[in-house]
């Protein structure tokens, strides 16, 4: 399936919308004949739901022999989310939409909050250019309109139940009560496409879940854990090493947060890849780092650390490490020219050495290159400490709880690790 259409019939300000919609439809019977095999979709607002006893509204559902859907949901929000989700069962991301010059550029705000980059919108305002002019009530798009539709969607999106299950925050008893921290799962959300079912907190070009929907995710994990959005800051990942010091600029991309700041708050995400927290309790200071295969090849971990120690006078005896869930060794393989780079850390980092995909423990030559680089062995928290609950779960392994590359290939959902240190007034609370 190439494509589908949405016919935009949304005219909110218009006082003589039944007269509009004779013509519109009219002119659409003619534009999209019976020969059209793509899906169409027609945009309507609830409040003209009396047409739905019609003539004009059996017109309009008998576009494309019967096979148009009707949209007309309690709000254009509503609508639009619901052709969003029947675009992603369709699997599709080309879509052209018909409409007017005054309605275009409304619409691309519906696009850019509920769509990604990953989909294509072509605009077509020359199907109903030489209808008579319609009387809506702005003659083109104002800054006005464009803050209502954006206050719409927050509000939509805010009054969506979660798709399935509660916020699930795993937590480690390593770390101090002077800091607050958390490993997400994937439910609480309301991320509602398969793979990035539902607490999806992030949003790429390359997927499908777009920056609104994260975004009330991320609000809804931060009532749950006690923090505002605007205090959220996740690395920005190259798969590197480079360590972003809050007191100092960002670099274009960094895989590495490190800071002194109380209330700020930092966060790694993954699916496969580790996210790793770390703490200094004495020091007051704290780490966040993504660590995929290259990132841990090229020392993102010990990065980190050493940005702690050196900008915020921390010492190594008193670092804390702990790494979140990601992939195992069960579920993970190489190739063989990689894994033998892993197989230098520790022998006991690759398993089926001389197959043509050899299992690689990522989780492992972490601990071993922490430990090699001064982190006191009791002080790093994974897989392999057995007298403290497991928080390094095999993503790969757990689809209810997890995302994952591995298993779901390119259109996968994001988990995180997050991290900040307590304000005062928070641990007053807390010892209350």
């Amino acid at each position: 399936m190439a494509k589908v259409i949405l016919v935009d019939l949304y005219h909110p300000a218009c006082s003589q919308y039944a007269v509009c919609m004779e013509q519109r439809v009219s002119r659409l019977q003619q534009v999209i004949g019976e020969d059209v095999k793509e899906p169409v979709y027609l945009l309507l607002q609830q409040e003209a739901g009396g047409l739905s006893q019609g003539a004009l509204m059996d017109r309009l559902v008998s576009v494309n022999s019967g096979a148009a859907r009707v949209l007309m949901n309690p709000s254009a929000a509503s609508s639009i989310h619901s052709f969003k989700q029947a675009v992603d069962s369709l699997e599709v991301t080309d879509v052209e939409v018909l409409t007017c010059n005054r309605r275009q550029e409304v619409l691309q705000v519906y696009e850019q909050l509920l769509f990604t980059p990953l989909y294509s919108f072509h605009y077509r305002t020359d199907v109903f250019d030489d209808l008579p002019p319609c009387p809506l009530g702005h003659p083109s798009s104002t800054c006005s309109q464009i803050t209502e539709v954006k206050d719409e969607i927050t509000t939509f999106l805010q009054r969506l139940p979660a798709v399935k299950g509660e916020i699930t925050i795993l937590k480690s008893p390593l770390i101090s009560d002077c800091f607050s921290h958390g490993f997400t799962k994937r439910t609480g959300g309301i991320s509602s496409i398969s793979t990035l079912s539902s607490l999806n907190l992030f949003s790429s070009s390359r997927r499908r879940d777009s920056t609104a929907v994260v975004a009330e995710n991320l609000r809804r994990l931060g009532l749950q854990a006690g923090f505002e959005p605007h205090q959220f800051h996740l690395a920005k990942v190259n798969h590197a090493s480079d360590v972003w010091v809050m007191s100092k600029p960002a670099p274009e991309s960094y895989d590495g947060i490190v800071t002194n700041q109380p209330g700020v708050v930092i966060a790694a995400p993954g699916a496969d890849c580790m996210p790793l927290l770390f703490t200094d309790p004495v020091a007051k200071v704290i780490g966040a780092a993504h660590a995929g295969w290259k990132g841990t090849l090229m020392g993102i971990a010990m990065a980190t650390v050493n940005a702690m120690v050196l900008e915020f006078g921390s010492k190594l005896v008193n670092i804390v490490a702990v790494i979140g869930p990601s992939v195992g060794p069960c579920c993970f393989t190489m190739e063989p020219h990689s894994a033998r780079e892993f197989q230098a850390i520790h022998p006991d980092c690759v398993r089926n050495m001389d197959s043509p995909r050899p299992y690689v423990d990522i989780r492992l030559a972490t601990r071993v290159l922490l430990e090699k680089g001064g982190i006191l062995p009791e002080h790093i928290q994974d897989n392999t400490v057995t007298d403290q609950p497991n928080l390094t779960l095999c993503t790969s392994c757990h689809p209810d709880s997890f995302f994952s590359h591995v298993r779901d290939g390119l259109n996968f959902g994001t988990q995180i690790g997050f991290l900040w240190i307590k304000e005062s007034h928070e641990r007053i609370q807390h010892d209350h």
